[in-house]
């Protein structure tokens, strides 16, 4: 589903590629309910290995991050989320087509841009990746409200699938549709097409520098 809130537009899990269709690149979106720390292991195990996810996040969200969490006194197998910043998303190309047919998750969330892998799976299975903003981990952290889960914590703090809820939780910067558009892939271009003049300019300016 996607709500308008408070000029924001907010996904809320489950999300289907319905709800997607209308988000383009560029978009700024937030997130509310099911969003799961999903990183390197996870992929392989699921590709790789053939193991299936023991949290379901069909029309759900990941997050490609390593959290800190840390207990929360007096509660049994209570954790409470420290920081939780995006880990780079591009470790987790190769596996992304696979993960996303297997899994059915909807709304990949991560750092930095993703390739022609993540491009098919968004467009074939109506999905997205979104960019966190680096640096931001302590806020991301405050925008979950529970952790509700944690499996496979024999792969310690980073690795761990930490299922979370979270409220509004961004900004979120799409950079792959569900048309399989890229942002960054599309800046790549734009920005080479101005780089040479952009250099001859500078140029002219420290010609002076031996």
């Amino acid at each position: 589903m996607v709500e308008l809130r408070n000029g924001k537009k907010v996904l809320v899990t489950p999300v289907t590629a319905e709800d997607l269709a209308d988000i383009k690149i560029g978009d700024i979106v937030y997130l509310d309910g099911d969003l799961m720390a999903c990183r390197d292991v996870a992929h392989r195990r699921v590709v790789e290995e053939g193991r299936p996810l023991p949290y379901d996040v069909r029309d759900k969200a990941i997050f490609h991050a390593g959290p800190i969490v840390r207990p929360i006194p007096g509660q049994e197998d209570a954790y409470e989320m420290v920081s939780v910043g995006p880990t780079t998303s591009m470790r987790m190309e190769k596996f992304e087509y696979e993960f996303v047919r297997e899994t059915g998750v909807r709304v990949l969330v991560g750092k930095g841009g993703m390739g022609p892998n993540t491009e098919r799976a968004c467009r074939e299975f109506g999905a997205v990746h979104c960019v966190f903003p680096a640096g931001c981990a302590v806020v991301a952290a405050t925008e979950v409200e529970r952790i509700a889960e944690h499996h496979w914590d024999e792969l310690g703090m980073p690795e761990t699938l930490w299922c979370c809820k979270v409220k509004e939780f961004g900004p979120l910067i799409v950079s792959i549709d569900a048309s399989g558009a890229n942002l960054f892939e599309q800046n790549k271009v734009a920005f080479n097409e101005r780089k040479d003049a952009a250099a001859a300019e500078i140029c002219k300016h420290v010609r002076f520098i031996k």
